[in-house]
């Protein structure tokens, strides 16, 4: 019997080169079981990510684990198991992707979070739903500023109680 070799043909290439340049514009990879998901499901999820400047990509699995291989952002091999569907996210917003993918899941679509590839670190599910329910950047920042504009209102509501208590300030005093 002779060995069974996978010929390589220019299509497979084109097709492996193609998802190399696409997976570099991203930093961060969300992988997801998408069976059972129909057709309006998945453009809706996809319409959701654009949004948040992702792109939600059904892959085939081997040409991924090459391309992922190539960019050296390999170890994601065992999440492309079965029918395999890519978030892939731009910057820091890879919580607000996997909200976006968990709440997906909350209504009704049938999808499931395998794991993701962030920042290099690669994550399983738990791990990535526990990065889901992490306040996103945006949010931790209007915190960050609310928290400092206190103490400024407090001292300006201060001073304004006391020059009311000093008969206020008019016109006329000035």
């Amino acid at each position: 019997m002779e060995n069974y070799k996978t010929r390589i043909t220019p299509a497979k290439e084109d097709a492996v080169k193609a998802l190399k340049d696409e997976f570099a514009g991203y930093d961060s990879f969300i992988f997801t079981d998408y069976r059972g998901m129909t057709v309006e499901q998945i453009t809706a999820l996809r319409k959701t990510l654009r949004k948040q400047d992702a792109a939600y990509r059904v892959v085939k699995n081997r040409y991924a684990k090459i391309a992922f291989n190539d960019l050296e952002k390999g170890g994601a091999d065992d999440q492309m198991v079965g029918p395999t569907a890519v978030a892939l996210v731009k910057g820091d917003t890879a919580n607000s992707v996997a909200k976006a993918l968990f709440q997906a899941n909350k209504d009704g679509v049938t999808i499931t979070v395998k794991g993701a590839l962030v920042g290099g670190e690669l994550m399983n599910a738990d791990q990535i739903e526990a990065l889901s329910k992490l306040p996103t950047k945006l949010e931790l920042i209007s915190s960050l500023m609310g928290t400092m504009k206190a103490p400024v209102q407090k001292l300006a509501a201060t001073l304004l109680a006391y020059v009311e208590s000093k008969g206020g300030a008019s016109a006329d005093n000035a």
